[in-house]
């Protein structure tokens, strides 16, 4: 049993300098940082400029309509590489179906970004 539990010390002495280096950090940084921060760093802020309004106000859905965007091509790109890797790992009639499987769905995709350009929502006033 102790040979089995020497095969560990490496990762328990790893975690215990890593536990020792974190918190002489921590330690440092509260007594070496300053204690009256700038006026300017604690004032408020949202996307770079002082809040003018009530924090319930509703954003234009400009704002959403970009995420939302955003989220869709990057769900494409997330699942065409690890298509891309594993493609040729397939056999012949597995591969034809799985690359013609990723044309209709890059094809939805492309037909749903030009939906989106011709109705405008990538302007940006």
């Amino acid at each position: 049993m102790n040979a089995f539990l020497l095969e560990y010390l490496p990762v328990v002495i790893f975690l215990g300098i890593a536990a020792l280096i974190g918190v002489v950090f921590i330690v440092a940084a509260a007594l070496i940082a300053p204690s009256s921060p700038d006026p300017e760093k604690l004032s408020a802020y949202e996307c770079g400029f002082n809040a003018f309004d009530d924090a319930r106000m509703k954003f234009d859905v400009r704002f959403y309509l970009v995420s939302i965007l955003f989220i869709i091509f990057d769900l494409e790109v997330a699942f065409l590489f690890p298509w891309a890797v594993s493609l040729m790992k397939l056999p012949p009639a597995a591969m034809q179906f799985s690359f013609w499987s990723m044309m209709t769905f890059l094809g939805v995709l492309t037909v749903g970004f030009i939906y989106e350009w011709k109705k405008g929502a990538l302007e940006w006033e």
